[in-house]
């Protein structure tokens, strides 16, 4: 039988950012009431798995709700800055709205999914990709034989997809990658590859997504 690791990806839960559609990128926001509550439901969801570790992004949201399923685990999340989600330069703080009226040639850009487009100040979409990739790969060869949970962004997440599916930058999305869904792969020496994909049963009704889902735009 081929080594695998078994791999737990969860999107942040949601924050003021995420209802109010502004690019976050790397502004270290902290969740929301919403939020917080919707970690307790993923905390309680996974409290009976048996995990080898526990890594989030060091950016609050991430850390914030890392830290809600590890105490249902009785351990300690591990901070990974590489798994920060895209730095969106100029970007962050607006929403797409205001992107497009002020830059509307980057707008177009970005909308287009060019994959060698950064926003001033920020990273290229296949640079961000290489570098939470290259992290992600690392965390899953450290713990062969064993399952992990990660929690990151909605980027970090896109990029993890596209690893697993053989999908460039470029690809138009159609998945998921709504807060504090639950997404499970496996990992060996050919790579990633999906289980399932934004699972979001384990959240009450009260914490559940109740509007259009806001990646990849803000």
């Amino acid at each position: 039988m081929i080594p695998i690791t078994n791999l737990i990806a969860i999107r942040h839960g949601e924050t003021h950012w995420n209802r109010t559609r502004q690019y976050q990128g790397q502004e270290d926001i902290e969740l929301n009431e919403k939020g917080f509550a919707q970690a307790r439901d993923i905390a309680q969801s996974l409290a009976q798995t048996s995990l080898a570790a526990i890594y989030t992004s060091d950016l609050k949201r991430a850390h914030q709700t890392a830290t809600e399923i590890a105490l249902a685990a009785g351990m300690t999340p591990q901070r990974v800055a590489e798994l920060r989600e895209q730095h969106f330069g100029i970007f962050q703080g607006l929403t797409g709205d205001e992107v497009a009226q002020r830059w509307p040639d980057a707008s177009d850009q970005w909308q287009r999914r060019v994959a060698d487009f950064g926003p001033a100040g920020g990273e290229t979409r296949n640079a961000f990709s290489r570098r939470c990739v290259a992290a992600m790969n690392q965390l899953a060869r450290a713990h062969v034989g064993s399952t992990i949970a990660v929690v990151c962004h909605g980027g970090v997440l896109d990029c993890l997809y596209r690893a697993a599916s053989g999908l460039p930058m470029d690809t138009p999305r159609t998945w998921s990658l709504e807060n504090a869904a639950i997404n499970r792969l496996t990992h060996n020496a050919q790579g990633f590859a999906i289980r399932s994909w934004g699972d979001t049963d384990h959240l009450n009704r009260d914490t559940a997504d109740d509007i259009v889902e806001h990646f990849p735009g803000p």
